[in-house]
């Protein structure tokens, strides 16, 4: 998900290609906000980070969960060993643990710390032209994930499939969640079989 040209939430696979085909500069993004460490989440990052090495070097902040800047530049040291020492010269990126409420770049944040598996998970509550969108990555839903979207104009939620889906919201769950927040506008993703009402397409653009 790309907001204004300018946040990138989750960086899962193929991002790249993806920006490319769609139009969206890669080199305009300001912040990148992650929600946690999972591959389906952070996958796509590499290429993305290639390109802010070898293309467009203006500076880029990463937000996410305690231990980001460890977790991705060991994934970066994955990526390519030792030329990586090289390269991490020439990208200019900064690493920010998330707090309860702060700003980057311009923009107002808020944090929820949102129940994922054992690894879990931070949703963002972001403050952008007036208006507030929700963002919750992966989560069951519990409580915390009502406080994340309760008074947003806007959430980004999964729905990921029907029935018994573990560490994860369902479509059942997804529709309760939506029942009981009627003034959010909601877009479900992460919709891995089948189809729901309500769910986001792969490379959709959405005006709000």
């Amino acid at each position: 998900m790309v907001v204004n040209g300018r946040l990138l939430l989750d960086g899962g696979a193929p991002l790249l290609p993806h920006m490319h085909r769609i139009g969206i500069d890669p080199g305009a993004i300001d912040v990148v906000f992650l929600t946690h460490f999972h591959g389906d989440h952070t996958l796509g990052l590499p290429p993305f980070v290639l390109h802010r090495v070898f293309v467009d070097r203006r500076p880029l902040i990463f937000v996410g969960p305690a231990g980001i800047a460890d977790h991705l530049e060991k994934l970066w040291e994955i990526s390519w060993g030792e030329d990586w020492t090289r390269m991490k010269r020439q990208f200019k990126a900064k690493y920010v643990t998330a707090k309860r409420s702060g700003t980057v770049a311009g923009i107002k944040y808020e944090s929820v710390r949102l129940d994922h598996g054992t690894m879990g998970g931070n949703g963002y509550r972001l403050h952008l032209d007036g208006r507030l969108l929700a963002y919750s990555g992966d989560s069951e839903p519990t409580a915390p994930l009502d406080e994340l979207v309760d008074g947003a104009d806007i959430a980004i939620v999964e729905a990921t499939g029907p029935g018994d889906v573990v560490t994860h919201t369902s479509w059942e769950a997804a529709a309760e969640l939506k029942k009981r927040h009627p003034k959010t506008r909601f877009f479900f993703n992460h919709v891995y079989a089948g189809s729901v009402p309500g769910a986001v397409k792969d490379l959709q653009v959405v005006q709000v």
